[in-house]
């Protein structure tokens, strides 16, 4: 099914250093045709890091997407009952959010975006990023992964070497991940490569 008409729903977690991957998978949705309403985390639009400051990466989603992005959980509630999306992104993903989403702690304007589209049995795609994918957080995304109604952009190993625990979407996968979970399905296979490997 294609985006063209949808209304997507795109979450923001802190995982800076990811941003430069996911903003252009952001552009390529609005430039199928879909709507996109952003929604942002505290930490992304307070931090400060070497990748960009928060409010650069606020104005730029606002560039892209034509709105400003949802900041507060009273903001985002309403996207449930009222403003149903047709579904919800969040990419990055990092481990806190992952750790809170699977164990249903709503302390953040997307993860409400993530539990009202879930509560309308619409799909929820999940673009992970974190360092402890295969350790403590490993059993939070199983959980996630068996969980109706959420799918996961294709993720990795994005250095065994370096970092062994450390999974990563292949974010250039979101489309076609959004396009098959709007179907409800997985695109597979889930688990890929390093492109680098």
């Amino acid at each position: 099914m294609k985006v063209h008409g949808k209304h997507i729903g795109f979450g923001l977690t802190g995982s800076h250093c990811t941003y430069d991957a996911v903003y252009p998978e952001i552009k390529r949705l609005v430039e199928e045709g879909a709507k996109v309403t952003p929604f942002v985390t505290h930490t992304v639009q307070n931090t400060n890091t070497r990748f960009g400051d928060g409010e650069e990466w606020l104005e730029k989603i606002t560039q892209i997407t034509g709105t400003e992005p949802v900041n507060s959980i009273v903001k985002a509630e309403p996207f449930g009952p009222r403003t149903p999306l047709d579904c919800m992104i969040i990419a990055p993903l990092t481990g806190n959010s992952i750790s809170k989403f699977a164990n249903a702690m709503t302390d953040s304007p997307v993860l409400m975006a993530a539990k009202a589209t879930m509560r309308n049995q619409s799909p929820v795609v999940l673009g992970i990023s974190t360092n402890d994918g295969l350790g403590l957080n490993g059993v939070n995304i199983m959980k996630l992964m068996a969980a109706k109604n959420i799918y996961f952009v294709p993720y990795g190993q994005d250095d065994p070497v370096n970092k062994q625990n450390s999974l990563v979407a292949h974010m250039e996968y979101l489309l076609e991940t959004v396009e098959a979970a709007l179907e409800g399905k997985q695109l597979q296979p889930v688990l890929r490569m390093s492109q680098s490997q």
